[in-house]
């Protein structure tokens, strides 16, 4: 999210407690038709397929159980117990240690694969048996960065054969009903050719996480005193998802459960493999970028665009995409697990050596590139709140959903927007697809979804708010959106998903430019302000 305001995550106690109930409702909501079975013994299934071969509909047809969401009630105090993993992600078959802390003397951790699961919303795949649970305070603390690290000891190597490929929470249960938390971790996907795949933006995660009481957005003292590094050597707590769980009930879990509801032929990534392994995504039919995806380096962007240059579409299913720039460095557990981003050049270390790989916004100096040359749109504000309003119905993606040019979905705009801006680095063709006037920090403005195409036949497809992915799933919190809109929103998904699953989309779909037409604002100095 944009500069020192955050929003979603700013406005205290009532914003905590809803979005605990929003939690909430979301399980209640996703158990409706669920099919609840025991939990498995111990050793994990082994129920694992190639990669090329995994069969979406086959894996969801297994009985799912709703006992993977945590209660409210059930979280206990600040430190009852928590964990973190030494992966960000793992192939299908490996091992990764899992290290916890808790009050409680002994605790368990169970592995749910996410997905639609007759609307359970996920499997068990996996169950330890009862660990011995030790207090944990191990931690280093680097001034110079104020980066906060766990020095952990592991207490469990996890194996991961027969999981197959997906998004997984680990729950931690404390043995005396102290608490429970969550562990994110991803099985990723070891081939996506002709395949739509989903990205967990964990670099956003992160930088939100505040353990240890430093973010990238505050330290103890609020936004002065911050984080300039950040550390995946830690638990996750957040003011959205206090259980532990990063930000994936609020930006991935409505994408994984739609894209698994309908059978589409996805494969899974975090956006760390757009860093680390920028092969994974080679002959990939469609990139699908979750609701919050903000942190980029420069080889992440780099792999999207050849991915996009090569044919392959991209999807970014919410707002303020690619907008920081970011790099990687090693922490005592591995490379790649240190974010450093300074967010203003001026005060980096490379600004004297390497001014193109300094850590403030990819627009800005001293070597600017706007986001909108890969996203298409470009970020403006936060926070608003206000109805999404359909300005060019004709578009192939709204075929189907009834929506007339002014249909208006409130709610829908929530709480970071982008807008289509002319300025050079702006795509051409491209098809402004909504235009939503709203009032943002005091200033009248306005989102627009965008759509453009490329000359290697690839689409790309900015929905331009952070709402979008929440109305594909069970509920959105803590602002609901109204059934008429998640009814367009899943409509024009599947239309836009199924599209980009049959190949270079613009191909079919070519881009009709109507940035110059009569009620669209594209005049210079658009979205500078």
């Amino acid at each position: 999210m944009n500069g020192g305001s955050r929003p979603i995550l700013r406005r205290g106690r009532q914003l905590k407690v809803a979005a605990l109930l929003g939690a909430l409702l979301v399980a209640l909501v996703g158990s409706c038709s669920a099919r609840v079975v025991p939990h498995p013994a111990s050793s994990p299934r082994s129920t694992t397929r190639p990669a090329a071969s995994f069969d979406v509909a086959a894996e969801n047809a297994k009985p799912g159980t709703t006992a993977w969401a945590i209660a409210p009630s059930a979280i206990g105090s600040a430190h009852a117990i928590e964990g973190y993993a030494d992966q960000v992600s793992v192939t299908s078959g490996q091992s990764f240690h899992l290290f916890v802390s808790t009050t409680a003397p002994r605790f368990t951790a169970i592995a749910y694969r996410f997905g639609y699961y007759g609307g359970a919303g996920a499997r068990q795949v996996w169950q330890s048996a009862e660990t011995a649970g030790h207090v944990q305070t191990a931690v280093s603390f680097d001034h110079s960065t104020a980066t906060v690290e766990c020095r952990w000891r592991p207490s469990l190597i996890v194996s991961t054969a027969g999981w197959p490929q997906g998004d997984y929470l680990i729950k931690l249960v404390a043995s005396d009903g102290a608490g429970q938390r969550y562990v994110p971790i991803t099985v990723r996907s070891t081939q996506t050719a002709g395949r739509i795949v989903l990205v967990a933006g964990v670099t956003t995660w992160q930088a939100y996480n505040g353990w240890g009481g430093y973010s990238l957005y505050d330290g103890p003292h609020g936004h002065s005193n911050r984080s300039r590094a950040v550390s995946f050597d830690r638990p996750y707590t957040d003011y959205n998802e206090p259980a532990g769980s990063g930000l994936f009930f609020q930006f991935d879990r409505g994408l994984v459960y739609f894209a698994e509801q309908h059978g589409l032929p996805v494969a899974y990534e975090t956006d760390l493999e757009l860093e680390a392994h920028p092969e994974l995504f080679r002959g990939a039919a469609a990139v699908v970028s979750d609701g919050h995806d903000e942190y980029y380096s420069q080889q992440m962007r780099d792999t999207l665009t050849a991915a996009r240059d090569t044919g392959t579409n991209l999807a970014f299913l919410g707002a303020n995409a690619v907008y920081r720039h970011i790099r990687w460095a090693a922490t005592a557990l591995g490379r790649d697990r240190l974010i450093i981003c300074y967010k203003e050049a001026a005060t980096d270390p490379l600004l004297a050596t390497d001014p193109a790989e300094t850590t403030q916004n990819w627009r800005d100096s001293p070597d600017p590139r706007p986001e909108n040359a890969l996203t298409g749109s470009y970020y403006q504000c936060n926070p608003a709140n206000a109805a999404y309003v359909v300005y060019d119905p004709s578009s192939w993606i709204f075929a189907g959903t009834g929506a007339a040019r002014g249909s208006s979905f409130p709610g829908l705009v929530y709480p970071e927007y982008d807008r289509v801006v002319d300025i050079p680095t702006t795509p051409h063709p491209l098809e402004v697809l909504s235009h939503s006037p709203l009032i943002c920090q005091g200033r009248p403005s306005y989102q627009e979804s965008a759509y453009y195409t490329v000359s290697s036949g690839a689409a790309v497809f900015d929905a331009g708010t952070m709402q979008w992915v929440c109305a594909l799933g069970p509920a959105c919190f803590p602002v609901p959106v109204t059934a008429a809109g998640r009814q367009f929103v899943q409509a024009a998904t599947l239309n836009l998903l199924t599209a980009f699953a049959a190949g270079p989309a613009g191909k079919r779909h070519p881009a009709a430019d109507n940035t110059a037409a009569d009620g669209v604002p594209s005049s210079a100095g658009l979205g500078l302000d």
